[in-house]
């Protein structure tokens, strides 16, 4: 799979030309999208791709060889795609309980550990709204049925849940 990127655009983008390096991203994400969706799972595409685009927005100073852009740019996503199976395979091992004082998680070690340690210290409404999409799976439209949100307002939550997530697990 080629990406259609134009070089003069890559090679002003390299340089640090925030107008091409915006080409760029937008030259390269609809190719980018396609192949997350043959290595993500359903829920994880957009996320692995706009994790993608920030990587390669932040490191393309550093690709020595601009013929090497394609490739490198799906590793990237790939890579993305794997972490995110990873997070997934370790949060569905953490077994959560209830318990009168609240959602209990116990101690475990690693990624599970610390996945269960930011799932605890968020707020519940943020805690039900993640586990809901990507533990449990449902789409924007059945979380906002189930918990009677907008279909708008539950996209924001679960925006903002990720992020303090993310903000909880960045050392």
């Amino acid at each position: 799979m080629a990406i259609a990127v134009p070089t003069a655009d890559l090679c002003a983008a390299r340089d640090g030309d925030p107008g091409a390096l915006e080409r760029v991203l937008a030259c390269s994400r609809q190719d980018l999208r396609r192949y997350a969706e043959y290595h993500c799972e359903v829920n994880d595409v957009e996320d692995a791709v706009q994790d993608s685009l920030f990587t390669v927005s932040r490191k393309l100073m550093d690709l020595r060889q601009l013929e090497a852009f394609a490739s490198w740019l799906f590793r990237i996503v790939k890579r993305e795609c794997n972490r995110y199976k990873r997070a997934k395979r370790a949060l569905m091992q953490v077994p959560i309980t209830e318990d009168i004082e609240g959602p209990h998680y116990p101690e475990t070690k690693g990624l599970a550990r610390d996945l269960a340690r930011a799932l605890q210290s968020l707020p519940a409404h943020y805690r039900q709204v993640l586990l809901l999409r990507d533990l449990e799976g449902l789409t924007i439209d059945e979380i906002s049925a189930q918990l009677g949100l907008t279909r708008e307002s539950a996209k924001a939550r679960l925006h903002r849940a990720r992020g303090l997530a993310r903000e909880y697990l960045d050392p």
